[in-house]
C-alpha cells in the first residue's frame, strides 16, 4: 500500500482570484493553485466579480425557487427525453449514479450551441446542442439571466484554464490544444434542487460518489445548506460547506489523464439536506468541456512538464482507488464519446429514445426499474 502523503488534506483551500489579475501577486496565486491541483483537486475561489457579476448571481439565486415551483405540466414540457443533447428537465429521482437513484430534481441548461451533427457523423457530435427553457411568460427574465450567467462563468473557466497551465509549468496557452474554436464549443450547466428527505427516506444520496469528466467544474452553492463532501487520500469525506461570495472549483478526469496524473481529479458526493431543514438545497454547476473529438491520451496531445512539477506529483504518491464513477474511457475514447456514454448511463430513458444502439449495449434488459424520468 502506498504511503499516505503528509499533506493529505482535511479542508478545502480558499484562493483569491484577484491575486491572479495583478503582476505583483500572480506568482503567489499560481503557487496556491499548484498545491490545489496536485494535492487536493478542489478549491474555493473568491473575488470573481470582475468576470461574474455579483448582482447577476443574486438574481439567479432568486429565480431558482420559482423555477422549481413551476407547475409540473410546464416542467414536463421541456423534459430531457425531448432532447438528443440531454438538455432539459429531469424529475425527482430521474438520474442514476452507479445504478443508485440520486434524490434531486434538475434542469440541464448549457451555453448556446448549434449541433454540428449530420448524417454519417459520430453520435457524440450530437451530445451538444440547443437548450430547452420554460415558457418565458411563466418565469420572465429567467432565460436571459441564466444565459448571461453561463456565458460569464464559462469565460471565468476559459481564463482559469490558462492559470492551470501556468501552475503546471506550461505557458498560458499550454492547454489550448484540447479546445476547439468558440463556435464549436459548449459548456454544460445544471440548476439542481435537493429536497429535504423525511424520516422514512431510504437514502440520503443527493448525488452519489463520482468524479467529474472534463477539465474544470465551477460550482455555485446557491443556498446555505451543507451537503457537498470531498474524499481525501485516506478515503475520509471532508465537508465543503457554502462560503458566501465564492465558487467551488474542481478538476476532472480528462485533466488528470491529460496531465499524466499531475492534476488530481477528486471523488465527491452530495448529501441531501438534513431531515427537518426548512428548505431544499440549491446548486448550479458549470462543466467546462474540452473539444468533442479530442483523445487526451493520443500522442499528438501529449504534454511535456518541467522536472520540478513531475517531482511534486511523484512526491504526492499514487492516488487512492475509490468506487466512484471514474471515466476510465478517457484512456481510449474521444472526449465526446466519454460524455455520451456518461449521459447514457445517467439518463437511460433519454438514451432509449435517441441512442438505441448504445442503450441496448448498457441496458440489454431494458430500462431499470428506478432512475428514469418518464
Amino acid at each position: 500500500m502506498p504511503a499516505i502523503p503528509e499533506d493529505n488534506f482535511s479542508s478545502i483551500p480558499l484562493l483569491d482570484y484577484s491575486l491572479a489579475l495583478s503582476s505583483c501577486t500572480k506568482a503567489e496565486f499560481i503557487r496556491e493553485l499548484r498545491h490545489a491541483l496536485i494535492s487536493v483537486g478542489f478549491l474555493y475561489l473568491s473575488n470573481t466579480d470582475t468576470v461574474v457579476d455579483h448582482q447577476l448571481i443574486e438574481n439567479l439565486k432568486n429565480y431558482i425557487p420559482k423555477l422549481f415551483a413551476l407547475p409540473q405540466k410546464e416542467k414536463d414540457k421541456i423534459r430531457m427525453a425531448n432532447s438528443p443533447h440531454f438538455l432539459g428537465y429531469s424529475k425527482l429521482g430521474a438520474e442514476l449514479t452507479k445504478g443508485k437513484t440520486d434524490y434531486r430534481e434538475q434542469f440541464d441548461i448549457a451555453t448556446d450551441h448549434v449541433s454540428r451533427w449530420k448524417h454519417g457523423d459520430p453520435d457524440y457530435f450530437n451530445v451538444w446542442g440547443p437548450s430547452q427553457y420554460p415558457d418565458e411568460a411563466l418565469i420572465p427574465g429567467f432565460r436571459y439571466t441564466m444565459k448571461t450567467y453561463l456565458t460569464q462563468v464559462a469565460s471565468l473557466g476559459t481564463h482559469f484554464i490558462t492559470l492551470i497551465a501556468e501552475a503546471l509549468g506550461l505557458p498560458p496557452d499550454g492547454l489550448s490544444r484540447f479546445y476547439d474554436t468558440p463556435d464549436r464549443m459548449q459548456h454544460r450547466g445544471k440548476v439542481v434542487q435537493y429536497p429535504v428527505p423525511n424520516e422514512r427516506s431510504e437514502s440520503d444520496q443527493g448525488v452519489g460518489p463520482h468524479y467529474d469528466a472534463g477539465f474544470l467544474t465551477i460550482l455555485l452553492q446557491a443556498s446555505p445548506h451543507p451537503g457537498l463532501q470531498v474524499q481525501n487520500f485516506t478515503g475520509d469525506w471532508i465537508d465543503a460547506p457554502p462560503i458566501p461570495g465564492t465558487f467551488v472549483l474542481n478538476f476532472g478526469r480528462a485533466l488528470e489523464f491529460a496531465t499524466k496524473g499531475i492534476a488530481r481529479a477528486t471523488s465527491h458526493r452530495v448529501l441531501s439536506p438534513p431531515v427537518g431543514s426548512s428548505s431544499p438545497r440549491h446548486s448550479v454547476p458549470l462543466f467546462h468541456n474540452i473539444a468533442l473529438d479530442v483523445r487526451v491520451r493520443d500522442p499528438k496531445y501529449e504534454l511535456e512538464f518541467p522536472p520540478e512539477i513531475l517531482k511534486l506529483r511523484d512526491g504526492r504518491g499514487n492516488l487512492s482507488q475509490t468506487d466512484s464513477i471514474n471515466y476510465s474511457e478517457f484512456e481510449s475514447q474521444p472526449s465526446g464519446m466519454v460524455q455520451l456514454m456518461g449521459r447514457v448511463k445517467s439518463h437511460p430513458d433519454v438514451a432509449q429514445q435517441h441512442y438505441p444502439v448504445l442503450f441496448k449495449q448498457f441496458y440489454p434488459d431494458g430500462l431499470p426499474k428506478q432512475g428514469f424520468a418518464y
